[in-house]
C-alpha cells in the first residue's frame, strides 16, 4: 500500500472544560494536523471523508469535542466504537482537579456550559457526570493540574509527533527597509553595512539567487564574520524555541531595496541553518519589486 492511500491518523480531543483542549487542538495544528473544534460526533464521518478528498487520506485529522456539542455529544462513543472513519482513532481526555478547574475558569471569565445559573463547581460537576465514560475509555489521559501550556504542548508533541513535524521551522525573509520592516519577524538584522552591488554595473540587473551576486556579498568583508556569529545566536535561540514548545521562527534580512543583499544573506542564513538540522527556507518579500 503506498502512502498516499494509508490512512492518516485520527486523535479526538475531548475533556474537561478548563483542562486544556484549545491547547492541545493548537499543538496538533502546529504538528500538521487538520483540526476541527467544536464538532458534532454525528458529522466525524463527513469531516473525515471531505478531508480524504481535499487533502488525501494521508492527512491526519484531530477533531475537539466537548459539551458544548449538547445531544450530539453522546454519539461519540458509538461513531469511535463502530471505526465508522476507517482511520487508527486515539482517543484523548484532558482532565484536571476541580480546584485549578475553577480557577482556570474565573480567569477566563466564562461561565460553564453547564452552569446554568448556578456555580460553576455546579457545572463541573455535572460535565463529569457527561464525560465519566469517555475518560474511561480514552486511550491517552493527561492530568493538567500541574502542567503549564508549554509542559502540555510538549506532551501532545510527544505523543504525536514525528521527527519531521516536532523539528523546529525557521523562515528567513528578506525585504527591503525602503519598503518598511516585516512586522512578524522574531528577530531583524541589517546587511547595509556591506557594499550595495546595485552599484556594481555588471551586477546590477541580478539578484541575490543568482551565483555571481551571491559570491561578491558573501565575499565582501565582514559578510563571513557576521554569519560566523549570527548563525550561531540563531542556532541557540531555537533550541530554547524547542525547549518551549514554538515550533516557527521568523528572521528578517533586510537591505536597502530587498533585492541583492538581504536575498544572498537570506539564502545562506537558510542553508546553515539547514545544515544544523532545522527546516528552513528562504522566503524573499520585496525580490521583482523594484
Amino acid at each position: 500500500m503506498t502512502q498516499s492511500s494509508t490512512p492518516g491518523q485520527l486523535v479526538v480531543v475531548t475533556g474537561m472544560t478548563g483542562a486544556g483542549r484549545s491547547t492541545a487542538a493548537k499543538e496538533l495544528e502546529d504538528l500538521g494536523f487538520y483540526v476541527v473544534d467544536n464538532l458534532p460526533p454525528n458529522l466525524l464521518p463527513e469531516v473525515v471523508r471531505l478531508v480524504d478528498e481535499s487533502h488525501g487520506r494521508a492527512q491526519p485529522v484531530a477533531v475537539v469535542v466537548d459539551v458544548r456539542s449538547g445531544s450530539f455529544f453522546h454519539g461519540l462513543r458509538s461513531a469511535l466504537a463502530h471505526g465508522v472513519t476507517g482511520r487508527d482513532t486515539t482517543l484523548v481526555f484532558l482532565d484536571a482537579i476541580d480546584e485549578v478547574l475553577v480557577r482556570r475558569q474565573e480567569a477566563a471569565r466564562r461561565p460553564h456550559p453547564l452552569q446554568e445559573g448556578g456555580r460553576l463547581l455546579d457545572g463541573l460537576q455535572r460535565e463529569r457526570v457527561v464525560l465519566g465514560d469517555l475518560r474511561a475509555e480514552a486511550d491517552l489521559v493527561i492530568d493538567t493540574s500541574n502542567l503549564n501550556v508549554h509542559q502540555l504542548t510538549d506532551r501532545i508533541a510527544e505523543a504525536f509527533g514525528t521527527p519531521e513535524t516536532t523539528r523546529l521551522r525557521v523562515t528567513v525573509i528578506s525585504f527591503g527597509f525602503k519598503y518598511g520592516i516585516p512586522v512578524d519577524a522574531d528577530y531583524v538584522a541589517d546587511m547595509r553595512f556591506l557594499p550595495n552591488p546595485h552599484w556594481v554595473p555588471e551586477l546590477r540587473a541580478h539578484t541575490g539567487q543568482d551565483a555571481d551576486v551571491s559570491e561578491y556579498v558573501l565575499g565582501r568583508p565582514g559578510a563571513k564574520e557576521f554569519l560566523d556569529a549570527y548563525v550561531p545566536l540563531l542556532t541557540g535561540v531555537a533550541e530554547g524555541y524547542i525547549r518551549e514548545g514554538k515550533r516557527f521562527m521568523r528572521v528578517a534580512i533586510g537591505c536597502t531595496g530587498g533585492k541583492h543583499r538581504s536575498v544572498a544573506m537570506s539564502e545562506e542564513i537558510a542553508r546553515r541553518m539547514s545544515e544544523r538540522g532545522h527546516v528552513a527556507r528562504a522566503l524573499h518579500r520585496d525580490l521583482g519589486r523594484e
